[in-house]
């Protein structure tokens, strides 16, 4: 296999990481074409959520690396916009507070998993989750749209969803992480 086959998954994972600092500023200025601009960039860096694990799944290059660091790429795209949202006074602290408190607990359950020689695979809320907080993230930045001022209020509404989605899921990982243990225990 071609070496750049074999690195471009995790590329694509790195991606939503390599292009924040072109992301940020564009969502800082002010207007409809920045704002679409951002948009635009930040959905095709969502995207590459999906694009790295089929590729690493068609070409069977899943790693652990690969299930580890994609969503903490996926933490790290959507927390730093959200912060920048926030800055701009766009979302609700609480929502932000909410979803980084989650992210962060989540970090550290997998980090202690890991520790323990365990993998914890994203589960479906979390999946979920992940796509109401970017498809959120697109509206409340496309809110400036002339035809669609309602966009805005709509995306905050999808974010309050995702909350409920991150607290569901974050109990899921909890979950496992104890499930697991309990096994590990008992072998």
């Amino acid at each position: 296999m071609q070496k750049w086959k074999q690195n471009l998954p995790l590329h694509l994972t790195f991606s939503r990481i390599y292009f924040l600092p072109l992301l940020i500023p564009l969502i800082l200025q002010r207007g409809f074409l920045w704002d679409l601009a951002a948009a635009v960039l930040f959905i095709l860096l969502s995207l590459t959520d999906a694009w790295d694990g089929a590729l690493a799944r068609k070409w069977n290059l899943v790693s652990n690396f690969g299930k580890f660091m994609d969503p903490v790429a996926d933490k790290i795209l959507v927390s730093t916009v959200l912060l920048t949202l926030l800055f701009l006074q766009k979302v609700d602290l609480t929502l932000v507070s909410i979803l980084l408190a989650r992210d962060t607990f989540i970090g550290g359950v997998r980090a202690i998993a890991a520790a323990d020689h365990l993998i914890l695979d994203a589960k479906s809320a979390g999946k979920w989750k992940t796509g109401f907080q970017m498809t959120g993230i697109v509206m409340v930045i496309l809110e400036s749209l002339p035809v669609a001022p309602w966009m805005g209020t709509l995306g905050r509404g999808v974010l309050w969803l995702s909350v409920v989605l991150s607290l569901f899921s974050g109990y899921q990982y909890w979950q496992a992480y104890k499930d697991s243990r309990k096994k590990d225990h008992q072998t």
